[in-house]
């Protein structure tokens, strides 16, 4: 991993965000801009990803949507078992904790996306469904351990079930679930003429919206630092650790199971590396009130986000490299 690798236009705007709040500049986005670029981000990746897939063999895509399911699944609850049994973090806090690193960071995605583009690696058109799958099924298994976790300490009640039927409705009506799917499918389905008449929009200016889409996360992951004291050591090394525990599942299953190629594989590793900063804090927000909002944002946005974009991007691609020139099995 040479130090070019980091020398991104993404990367290095992520930067730029995170050193302007280190120095307190008064350097802000407008409150709505970051909802609005998310959106055309999230329509820009779904819109590329359906158009690739109209080219690709659909029955292909059936390993990709069982090691999102399996990812979204087991993720979660290795980070609980860990939290719970290394940690001795509280049930609660736990259950909250874990849930984000079964789901998916949409940013950090696309910021792979912009590393592979930048070196010119090309990659499959599946990951981009395992990126619209794997929201749910993690948010669905934090409401799972949530009410393992008030069972186990007597505290569960019957609103508690009412809340949890209405958060698994929304874990599949999300708005960026609904973006993703939405716009893959139409992607998929509109014809060539019609695509080139908005490509121009959604692809020739996309990464220079993600630049900024990134400068203003770097300003919120700046933020978050101050907090690593309240978060405590064995979280702060957590947010680091179980990044790689998913970058090394992921590893194994884009190369192993899925065969794909280097891109592939290094996109699939982000995606079990990632932890999610958009669709499930608000979630467990309302399903786990008494879960401290600070960790999880902590380590979401402070720890792993940033170590993920800085540093596990290049290093996830440099293991893909190595992996698949080692042990190529086809």
């Amino acid at each position: 991993m040479s130090l070019s690798s980091l020398l991104v236009p993404a990367i290095l705007f992520f930067a730029l965000g995170m050193f302007a709040c280190l120095i307190k500049s008064d350097l802000k986005f407008p409150p709505d801009m970051h909802k609005m670029i998310v959106i055309y981000l999230l329509i820009g990746i779904g819109l590329h990803g359906g158009k690739a897939l109209a080219g690709s063999d659909m029955a292909s895509a059936i390993p990709a949507v069982w090691a999102a399911l399996a990812f979204g699944i087991g993720l979660p609850i290795i980070a609980y078992l860990i939290l719970r049994l290394v940690g001795k973090i509280d049930p609660l806090n736990a259950a909250a904790i874990s849930a984000h690193y079964g789901s998916v960071s949409a940013g950090t995605y696309m910021t792979a996306v912009a590393f592979l583009a930048g070196i010119g690696v090309t990659y499959e058109a599946y990951p981009v469904i395992m990126l619209a799958i794997m929201e749910s099924p993690a948010i669905m298994i934090g409401l799972v351990l949530a009410g393992y976790s008030r069972k186990i300490m007597g505290g569960a009640t019957k609103a508690d079930k009412g809340m949890y039927k209405h958060l698994i409705i929304e874990a599949f009506t999300n708005g960026s679930i609904l973006l993703l799917f939405g716009s893959m499918a139409i992607g998929w389905v509109v014809s060539d003429p019609s695509y080139k008449k908005i490509e121009p929009f959604f692809e020739l200016i996309f990464m220079g919206a993600l630049c900024i889409f990134l400068c203003d996360m770097g300003m919120e992951a700046g933020k978050r630092l101050s907090e690593f004291k309240s978060v405590g050591v064995f979280l702060v090394g957590f947010g680091i650790v179980m990044p790689l525990i998913g970058a090394a599942s992921g590893l194994f299953v884009g190369h192993f199971l899925l065969g794909y190629s280097v891109g592939g594989i290094t996109l699939v590793t982000v995606l079990a590396a990632s932890c999610s900063y958009i669709a499930v804090p608000p979630a467990m927000r309302l399903a786990i009130p008494e879960a401290n909002p600070s960790f999880y944002l902590t380590l979401s946005l402070g720890c792993t986000f940033p170590f993920n974009v800085v540093v596990g991007i290049p290093m996830y691609y440099a293991a893909a490299q190595y992996l698949h020139a080692t042990y190529y099995p086809w």
